[in-house]
């Protein structure tokens, strides 16, 4: 009986997923992905999935295809090595089985792409990145650019944001404070570690006149978290600071954000005194609240 239970529940469960919009998309283009052959996002989107919910999950997977790059270039600059299909997938949310691959694959079949990746035939997995090669690309080599020399040694953009509860928030309560300005992004592993560790360092520093702002980029990644899962987030770290929602605007004026978490020091004056992306230990932050404090 109990394994007749069990057939029963994995039935039902491979029934949700074949019904889930991006589930039907990333199958549909595993199967029709061809070497050399660029796939055509409004043929898909007028003559595939017509349903507004896979419609959405095209439009969440096309947004993205275009960010990686990127993410690819940062990632490898900031750990010296090519991000695992796994870390690719935690930073994009892509929870389908295969589903980064197929991307990497789309990537590799469109000749507009450039051919910046090497990877393992048997595994799929990034074996090497020509960040020069990206650089070099016309769509994306001025974005990675700022991308990887950020916004350091310039004022630091506004923040025209409203918090969780809707409530706007105001550029007065750091003017004149260094902070920290710290982009991230609900169910991001690397966040998971870091954001203890800046609720930490803030209640040590903020005597000081160090303060932190939280900006959560699920919105703009097209995240399905909901408001009830990013406040249980918020509750269960007990984060003292602001958080606020990103904004397209937002992501415009300090990005492209491309790896998270990013995190942006700004000086007394305003002005972006370092930036840090992915991941960060406690001496890694603690060095450079301390060198922010010292201008």
């Amino acid at each position: 009986m109990a394994s007749g239970w069990s057939m029963l529940l994995l039935i039902a469960l491979l029934s949700q997923a074949a019904n889930d919009p991006e589930t039907r998309v990333v199958e549909y283009l595993k199967a029709h992905v061809r070497p050399g052959q660029p796939v055509v996002v409004s043929n898909l989107y007028n003559q595939v999935f017509t349903a507004p919910e896979e419609r959405a999950a095209l439009e969440r997977l096309f947004n993205t295809f275009f960010k990686i790059p990127l993410f690819v270039a940062q990632f490898q600059r900031a750990e010296g090595r090519p991000p695992t299909l796994a870390e690719l997938s935690e930073q994009f949310g892509f929870e389908v089985p295969g589903e980064a691959d197929v991307l990497l694959r789309i990537m590799d079949s469109d000749p507009r792409m450039p051919r910046f990746l090497e990877r393992d035939p048997a595994t799929g997995e990034i074996t090497k990145v020509d960040v020069a090669a990206i650089t070099a690309h016309p769509r994306f080599g001025k974005l990675l650019e700022r991308s990887l020399a950020g916004l350091v040694g310039k004022p630091a953009p506004p923040l025209a944001v409203r918090t969780f509860d809707g409530t706007p928030l105001s550029p007065a309560r750091f003017e004149g404070k260094p902070h920290l300005v710290y982009f991230w992004f609900t169910g991001c592993p690397p966040c998971l570690s870091t954001t203890p560790l800046l609720v930490k360092l803030r209640e040590e520093y903020v005597a000081k006149g160090f303060e932190v702002v939280a900006v959560n980029a699920d919105r703009v990644l097209g995240l399905p978290y909901t408001d009830e899962q990013r406040k249980a987030y918020v509750e269960k770290l007990g984060i003292p600071f602001p958080v606020v929602y990103e904004t397209p605007e937002v992501e415009q004026a300090w990005g492209p954000i491309s790896v998270f978490p990013t995190l942006f020091f700004v000086d007394r004056d305003g002005i972006v005194a370092e930036q840090l992306v992915a991941g960060q230990d406690q001496a890694t932050l603690t060095a450079a609240i301390e060198r922010l404090l010292a201008r």
